[in-house]
């Protein structure tokens, strides 16, 4: 360090660095043949590292240290002496990789309660912190952590922090996570760009000295605190093989790199490396609502990693997250007994959703097929096949005691002009020309659906249809069979007549489902139907208690690209089924059958010359790096939704 650096550091402020290493041994390509190899490799030379450098923290799932005590039982043992020392934090997140923000809430508690028991069977302790999994943050998980015991929360900083207009030393110290049940918890802040600092050096692709300049560079005018580690531990001297761009393993072993990192750390004036807990006792802090109507749900590192990368990517996660809804629904009605939860959760855990290998998908359908038969759940009804004559004109009018709207059979039975109770239209049909902005100078409806693949015209269910109405008591039905490209799409549609609701059965029989995104259920809202500023939505993302987000003046795509690679940017988690958006007089509430398929929200809004255009649709599937097609459903899909229009409830 120069003179002029050396002065300039001793009138900066002091920076508390602190770190912490994810171990997984479910990471999704890794086989299990190789677990053994990864704690030899990766988990023993952390632990010297802990006993020479430390303290540091460790973060794993009850499910890593029960494999790694069948494995290695003298490491429990090491791990838990260095815990006693002080060498060592424990981080706690549950029995498995879960993402709370796409789980019913109980799932999550068991979650919970099973990790913080094997916690304490193996290492007799109850972590004070826990890591967010996946970073996959929500309002409604807050509660839960805080009835399970933890006293603080570790989320990522960069995206939520890129949300707000908060100041930058919002970033450097402990703040709290305001929940939706009004509750708030402790959180320290992971940094991207910091973790991701130290994988360069020690993969060689920085030098010592320039790490370190960066680490100098983080110190401010007063104390600050800084997470200079917080992610895999499974990438050093072993490479998982999920990343074309993974360096060689060089000559010196990439831990004893680390080992330097941490020793020039301790040494570096100004900087103290402590435990992360240490920093729990330092008052102040900021009470922060992490999440945006933009941002519902902000999750870890680049803009790639989404909710839909876990709800409706991968091999085939829509069906195993409706498969796992099932089992939810099975073991909450037979009141089953704690292992029937453990199981549940390790079916619904991150990896099995992201690029997990082929082998380790064929075992995780052979678990899930078992738990369904010892646990069945009767299957939702077929719709009934249509009776009467074929309709041969365009428009249809429905009309029931509840319900009225216009369908037009040369757009796939879309809806116009809907009316719920014999109030002003809601939602329906904005013909081409009604905003002057040319990105949306088309045709918009209710009810449609379309899938875009990435260089192929758009499959839609906008065309003409053998279609049949009829009555079935006060209810009116509507079918139709539409052929599409890739096969044909049937939607039965019951108006009803002693509730103001709509319900939409769509199968899809095709055999290729390929690469793109399928939306469907589309909710169309007019423009002149609702007081704007007062709009809000409200619905549940993984939490006892449901959230709410003001609508008025914002902003709001969740179904924009992220890239060519990546088809949406944000989503819904809809954990009880449902979610709300009204302005306190006029709203409409759309229901998702979580069981037969968990469809994704995805909300937009935008302020136009010509007015607002609002919709909502359900994503079915969206496009990534974890897709790659592996169907364990065969055609035909089926999606069942609602669409409600009764007064809004005013609260959740």
């Amino acid at each position: 360090m120069t003179a002029a650096a050396s002065a300039l550091a001793a009138e900066a402020g002091s920076l508390n660095l602190f770190a912490f290493f994810h171990l997984n041994l479910a990471y999704s390509s890794i086989e299990e043949e190789q677990r053994g190899e990864v704690i030899e490799k990766c988990y023993k030379p952390l632990l010297r590292l802990a006993e020479r450098v430390g303290p540091i923290g460790i973060e794993a799932s009850g499910f890593t240290l029960e494999e790694i005590a069948l494995r290695s039982p003298e490491w429990i043992a090491d791990l838990k002496r260095l815990i006693a020392a002080g060498k060592v934090e424990f981080i706690g997140c549950g029995y498995s990789q879960m993402i709370g923000p796409l789980v019913p809430w109980r799932v999550t508690e068991a979650n919970l309660r099973i990790g913080n028991e094997i916690y304490l069977e193996l290492l007799d302790v109850k972590p004070r912190i826990a890591l967010v999994n996946e970073q996959a943050y929500s309002g409604g998980l807050v509660g839960l952590y805080l009835d399970a015991g933890y006293d603080a929360l570790i989320m990522d900083w960069d995206n939520p922090g890129s949300t707000h207009d908060w100041p930058v030393e919002t970033g450097y110290g402990v703040q709290r996570a305001f929940g939706a049940d009004g509750h708030s918890i402790a959180l320290l802040w992971s940094n991207t760009v910091a973790f991701q600092k130290l994988q360069r050096y020690a993969h060689g692709d920085i030098p010592l000295e320039d790490y370190l300049a960066y680490i100098r560079r983080q110190r401010g005018t007063a104390e600050r605190s800084l997470c200079v580690y917080a992610s895999d531990a499974e990438i050093f001297d072993f490479r998982p093989g999920r990343y074309k761009t993974e360096e060689a393993i060089g000559a010196v072993s990439e831990w004893t790199k680390l080992e330097d990192a941490f020793a020039a750390l301790a040494g570096e004036p100004g900087c103290k490396v402590v435990r992360p807990c240490d920093l729990l006792d330092k008052a102040g802090g900021a009470v922060l609502r992490l999440e945006t109507p933009a941002v519902p749900i902000p999750v870890k590192k680049q803009r790639k990693y989404n909710l839909s990368r876990w709800a409706v990517t991968g091999r085939d996660d829509l069906f195993i997250n409706a498969a796992c809804q099932r089992l939810y629904e099975a073991l909450v009605a037979s009141d089953a007994e704690p292992w029937a939860w453990k199981e549940l959760c390790w079916l619904w855990a991150s990896d099995f959703r992201t690029h997990i290998t082929a082998e380790r998908w064929a075992g995780l359908e052979r678990r899930l097929n078992a738990a369904l038969q010892r646990f069945p759940l009767p299957e939702a009804p077929q719709p009934p096949a249509p009776t009467g004559p074929a309709v041969t004109g365009r428009l249809i009018d429905i009309a029931t005691p509840t319900v009225t709207a216009r369908l037009d059979r040369r757009r796939g039975l879309a809806l116009a002009d809907v009316r719920f109770n014999g109030g002003k239209p809601l939602i329906g049909m904005l013909p081409h020309g009604t905003f002057e902005d040319i990105a949306l100078q088309a045709d918009w409806y209710t009810g449609n659906a379309v899938f875009e693949g990435p260089g192929e015209h758009k499959v839609t269910d906008l065309e003409w249809g053998e279609a049949h109405v009829w009555r079935d008591g006060s209810d009116m039905l509507a079918f139709a069979r539409i052929a599409t490209p890739k096969g044909p799409i049937e939607k039965t549609i019951r108006f009803h007549g002693k509730v103001p609701q709509i319900d939409f059965d769509i199968a899809f029989h095709w055999n290729d489902w390929g690469r793109g995104s399928l939306r469907l259920g589309h909710v169309t809202f007019l423009p002149d139907a609702f007081d704007w500023d007062a709009l809000r939505l409200m619905t549940h993302n993984g939490g006892k208690d449901c959230e709410t987000f003001a609508l008025g003046g914002q902003t709001i795509d969740h179904g924009a690209p992220v890239s060519f690679l990546v088809s949406a940017s944000h989503g819904l988690g809809m954990t009880e089924g449902w979610t709300e958006i009204d302005d306190g007089q006029n709203g409409v509430r759309i229901t998702v059958d979580r069981a037969t398929a968990p469809l994704l929200g995805l909300f937009t809004q935008r302020h136009l010359k010509g007015g607002m255009f609002c919709q909502f649709a359900l994503s079915a599937l969206e496009l990534d790096d974890t897709r790659k097609p592996t169907p364990l459903q065969i055609a035909p899909r089926r999606f069942r939704f609602s669409v409600n229009g009764s007064f809004p409830s005013g609260s959740c």
